[in-house]
């Protein structure tokens, strides 16, 4: 009967049923039929799965993304991330990968910022010469950093389906996702030299400065993020709250361009995006309980150590599964089904938790530029009214990035748990 849930939930998921409700009448089918457990649990356990602490952070730093947008702070990331790198050859690409990297500090979503910098940005560089394609390319995959550099929405869900540290996941994420920045930014310097792609304005250090002070407010929120982070001075979940503060202040008295309007449709978009992931995170609850009753995720673990023993080809197993998973689901959907399955099975090859959901995180970032689902790819194409397809062929080698991040901080540990080890010993 455990696999049983499973294959409804690839029939309705098949049929397009929304994953939130899938996962729940998957369940309560089959919960019926074996009379597992009264059905009057199940709102129980629903309400349950998304009461937990650490998933607050959720809708606080949605909103804190979303009053980027509204209140001009966006805005001033862009210009300041132009005056840093715009002047070398192809720096509107590197400016978006930089506004990108700013703008995932904050918000923790990639489809946020693929919106928020893709408006901006892919007119901008269409007037510079450069093909629709190729910039909503660069956009999308630059805005996957998001969910690699903390804070994450991804690295959250996990936290709370894994039992582990968010703050330390967090932290694991830094390095790579700074390194990803620096490729796809390389990349871009290439591109640009080989196909002759402009140069923005000279250097000048009086721009520079005159984007700092006015972008300088903006970047007190990454400061927020990372100090309380670092500092330990408060939780994921309070640095969100402390996020979305600093947001409607600066947007509110410092830059004045966030009126009542704006507010309450950041307030009712942030709700809407919100109630869509925990509608999943909560009906995760349930199936995930019927599987650990079922004994599945134990299964799961036996069959695939009586395939091998060998801890590379497991681990490559895994991101295998991880990736199709990503072609065709959200990203906080495939962690929800196919984190808590595999957990035993990781436990047992003493994977640090940690390690684990940096590696999963990365994953789907490639998952999210890879059709038909592909949510921040389908996002820019949206924005450049070009074919999806045609936005994945272009940015393929900025997606070969994160497949290579992928396979990096899954056989080069170090490369993540580096800092989090220099941070906490061990």
């Amino acid at each position: 009967m455990g696999w049983l849930v499973l294959a409804l939930v690839l029939l309705l998921s098949a049929l397009n049923v929304g994953i939130g409700f899938v996962l729940a009448i998957a369940t309560i089918v089959v919960v019926a039929i074996q009379g597992t457990a009264p059905l009057a649990a199940i709102p129980l356990m629903i309400f349950g799965g998304g009461s937990k602490f650490p998933l607050l952070a959720i809708p606080l730093f949605i909103f804190a993304g979303g009053l980027m947008t509204t209140s001009g702070i966006s805005t001033r990331l862009i210009n300041l991330a132009s005056a840093l790198v715009g002047f070398i050859r192809g720096g509107l690409a590197m400016m978006t990968i930089v506004a990108s990297m700013f703008f995932g500090e904050i918000s923790g979503s990639a489809v946020a910022g693929a919106a928020a910098i893709g408006q901006v940005v892919i007119p901008a560089m269409e007037k510079k010469g450069y093909p629709k394609a190729f910039s909503a390319g660069v956009v999308s995959n630059a805005a996957t950093l998001a969910i690699i550099i903390p804070p994450s929405i991804p690295m959250i869900i996990y936290a709370a389906m894994a039992d582990t540290s968010v703050v330390k996941l967090f932290i694991a994420g830094i390095v790579p996702g700074i390194l990803g920045g620096v490729l796809m930014m390389a990349l871009s310097y290439y591109f640009a030299r080989t196909r002759n792609y402009p140069a923005e304005a000279a250097f000048s250090l009086a721009a520079l400065w005159t984007a700092l002070k006015l972008g300088v407010f903006a970047l007190l929120i990454p400061i927020v993020i990372w100090g309380g982070i670092f500092g330990g001075i408060a939780t994921a979940t309070e640095v969100g709250g402390l996020a979305a503060l600093a947001a409607v202040l600066i947007g509110v008295l410092v830059y004045r361009e966030l009126g009542w309007k704006d507010f309450w449709k950041t307030v009712v978009d942030s709700a809407m995006q919100t109630a869509v992931i925990m509608l999943i995170v909560s009906t995760s609850a349930v199936l995930g309980w019927y599987l650990t009753n079922e004994g599945v995720p134990q299964q799961l673990a036996r069959a695939m150590l009586g395939l091998t023993q060998n801890r590379i080809l497991i681990l490559l197993l895994l991101n295998l599964a991880f990736f199709v998973a990503g072609c065709f689901l959200h990203s906080a959907a495939a962690i929800i089904l196919i984190v808590p399955i595999v957990l035993p099975l990781i436990r047992h090859l003493g994977i640090d938790p940690i390690h684990f959901g940096l590696m999963v995180t990365v994953n789907l970032g490639v998952g999210q530029q890879t059709p038909p689902v592909a949510t921040v790819l389908m996002t820019t194409s949206t924005i450049a009214n070009v074919s999806m397809w045609e936005v994945f062929r272009t940015g393929l080698w900025y997606t070969m990035v994160l497949v290579f991040l992928t396979l990096l901080v899954t056989y080069v540990p170090v490369t993540g748990m580096g800092l989090v080890h220099l941070v906490y010993g061990g």
